[in-house]
């Protein structure tokens, strides 16, 4: 029996880009803005993964 191709893993990108957006922020003195703005763009990251692996 052959075995399903293994998923891609879209939660390094919301983990990766909240931990860089809280840097960013630390710098600029907004660090919960740049947590925020990270973790949106991560999650859009995440959810595009999860969206290109579903149709493949």
């Amino acid at each position: 029996m052959a075995n399903p191709p293994a998923s891609a893993a879209g939660g390094v990108l919301v983990a990766a880009c909240s931990i860089l957006g809280a840097v960013i922020g630390l710098f600029e003195g907004q660090v919960t803005i740049g947590f925020l703005a990270g973790l949106a763009i991560g999650s859009a990251g995440a959810i595009a993964v999860w969206l290109r692996d579903r149709r493949g």
